[in-house]
């Protein structure tokens, strides 16, 4: 189960800049603002929960994070003043002998290209591969979404193939590509990353 510090701020984990936290209702305005001031980033990449009905059905999806549930869903949150920067989604969660996910995620415009989402997707990892005790985690990607692929690439998730058709998004059957990250091979990869977020912090 994770570590709730505070009941004020129940943060999962947290980094320098950011830390994740369960989504609850008490983020509807905020998040809903956030997706508002994001349409044209998102435009055919993602559909973020944009009414109040759309982001109650995310919260009841994801909000629990413990190793009974299919989905968890975490928010990335600025630390010097709680501003939703990000979402990273555990989905699909199968034990046994698969101990794997698929991960969803996406900016929001206003803090979007200052790293916040490279540092909150670290952590995210973190959870995956720790609390939630999965062995892989597998993230598609459409081919034209030059920002997601570069925060795949850069987090060291390795290309394992091309998924045509594959998810039907804002009315389409769109191409992706297949990207995997496995416990084995996240701490090497985590150190990487680290010390990459560390040499632009100096």
């Amino acid at each position: 189960m994770p570590i709730m510090p505070t009941r004020r701020n129940p943060a999962i984990l947290e980094g320098n800049r950011v830390h994740l936290r369960s989504p609850g209702r008490r983020d509807e305005q905020a998040f809903i603002a956030q997706a508002a001031r994001s349409r044209a980033l998102h435009r055919r990449w993602v559909q973020a929960p944009a009414t109040p009905d759309a982001f109650d059905v995310y919260v009841q999806r994801y909000r629990r994070a413990d190793l009974e549930v299919r989905n968890v869903g975490l928010l990335i949150v600025r630390n010097e003043d709680d501003a939703i920067a990000g979402v990273v989604n555990f989905s699909e969660i199968v034990r046994g002998a698969f101990q794997s996910a698929y991960v969803g995620y996406y900016a929001f415009a206003p803090l979007a290209g200052a790293g916040y989402m490279t540092e909150g997707f670290v952590l995210a990892l973190d959870f995956a591969f720790h609390d939630l005790d999965l062995h892989r985690v597998e993230a598609n990607v459409q081919p034209a979404n030059t920002r997601s692929l570069a925060l795949v690439e850069r987090l060291g998730f390795v290309r394992e193939g091309y998924s045509r058709r594959y998810v039907k998004i804002a009315g389409r059957w769109r191409d992706h590509v297949r990207f995997g990250m496995l416990a084995e091979e996240w701490p090497r990869k985590r150190g990487d990353v680290r010390r990459h977020l560390a040499k632009q912090r100096d």
